[in-house]
């Protein structure tokens, strides 16, 4: 009987982001063990293939978790620890909370160990020296902008890229990103994020063209998300004569978006909400016309994949992965980047358009969801990876 893998899925915080979540959930069900490392935020419920090894963001809990791991490998695994603690001496920056980090994973020792996020990736080099393979998930911002805007990330990517065993890019676009820092294409395999379809229900919208537009944005309060040139063309649309509604998730405090509704006049037709728990966000979606998507940079947003799943259209700028999922007149609407005139010109498009060209566009929307990125196959997939990076070594 072959042996089930250990994978360790590592973002440091438990429970983590939904993609996290879905894949943890979906990888036990293959019949692999999945070990979880990391800061506790709240009490997590898993099925028992699941083995949850964390500590809580005090000093007494770290200290717990540091005397314990330490004292366990001392008397079990003691050539390992001194290996380890070498190499954590030779760190400029290391001190006592890398080992609160750190003993645990050595201790447990999984044969593959999958970090979520890329700018973390230096952190964690030290596991290959123990025999355990590294996956990288290459996601958003980690990949997108972060190595742009920072030179010592940049520098970072390009010294470690070539040493990770194997990647994981959300879209074709992130996989070309991680060439330019090393990354090697053979290593490196395109998984979209999956939905648990079930919790979707598909609706077909009683949209009415030419009535006020219920327009949606969701997402954190950020410059990527290119809200204030959303406001811009939202001004555009008003001037256009097309009543509306416009909705903001996330940016309740954003005092440059406040004081920018105030100038264009916009206080009765744009409201910000602060982030909203995951059924509160899927109930907003379903009962918008437009999920808007105006960002600079993404992999490939999942409220998107949501609110095509969800019956509800979509308008997106051409940035990062969208232009894979989104396709013009098919299953959305793309705009150019930056461009307030192009989403302008989009938003009043699906305001005019007939109740069976909206539901249409939503209908396709849908079935391209269940085709490409139902959580069934991302499982698949990502076991595959998995077995994969094993079996080479093999």
């Amino acid at each position: 009987m072959t042996k089930a893998l250990k994978i360790a899925i590592y973002s440091g915080e438990i429970p983590s982001t939904t993609f996290i979540e879905r894949l943890i959930t979906g990888i036990t069900t293959t019949g692999t063990h999945v070990i979880l490392f990391g800061a506790f935020r709240s009490k997590p419920k898993y099925n028992s293939r699941v083995k949850v090894v964390v500590y809580r963001a005090t000093r007494l809990s770290k200290f717990w978790h540091l005397f314990r791991f330490g004292l366990l490998l001392t008397l079990f695994k003691p050539k390992e620890k001194k290996r380890l603690d070498t190499f954590l001496k030779q760190r400029p920056t290391s001190d006592l909370y890398d080992k609160v980090k750190y003993y645990p994973v050595l201790w447990y020792h999984p044969d593959v160990f999958h970090i979520q996020w890329a700018k973390g990736l230096d952190d964690w080099m030290w596991v290959k020296e123990f025999g355990i393979k590294l996956v990288l998930s290459l996601r958003g911002a980690h990949i997108n902008y972060s190595p742009i805007a920072n030179v010592e990330v940049a520098s970072m990517y390009k010294r470690n890229f070539p040493k990770v065993d194997a990647f994981h890019a959300v879209s074709e676009a992130i996989a070309i990103e991680a060439t330019k820092y090393g990354g090697k294409m053979e290593s490196i395999q395109v998984i979209k994020s999956g939905l648990r379809l079930d919790e979707f229900t598909f609706k077909l919208r009683e949209f009415k063209s030419n009535a006020s537009l219920n327009i949606l944005s969701i997402g954190r309060d950020h410059w990527i998300k290119n809200y204030r040139v959303a406001l811009d063309a939202i001004f555009r649309l008003r001037e256009r004569g097309i009543p509306f509604f416009y909705t903001i998730v996330g940016v309740s405090e954003n005092e440059a978006l406040i004081f920018q509704r105030k100038q264009l006049g916009l206080e009765n037709e744009v409201h910000f909400l602060d982030t909203l728990a995951f059924n509160e966000v899927r109930d907003a979606i379903q009962q918008a016309d437009v999920l808007f998507l105006p960002s600079l940079k993404e992999g490939i947003a999942n409220v998107v994949l949501e609110a095509m799943a969800l019956g509800t259209l979509v308008v997106s700028t051409d940035c990062g992965g969208m232009a894979e999922v989104v396709i013009p007149n098919e299953t959305g609407f793309l705009v150019p980047n930056r461009d307030a005139q192009a989403m302008t010109n989009a938003l009043m498009e699906v305001a005019q358009l007939s109740l069976m060209d909206y539901q249409n566009l939503t209908s396709n929307a849908r079935l391209f969801v269940e085709q490409h990125h139902n959580e069934d196959h991302m499982v698949a997939q990502m076991q595959l990876l998995y077995d994969g990076v094993i079996s080479r070594t093999l």
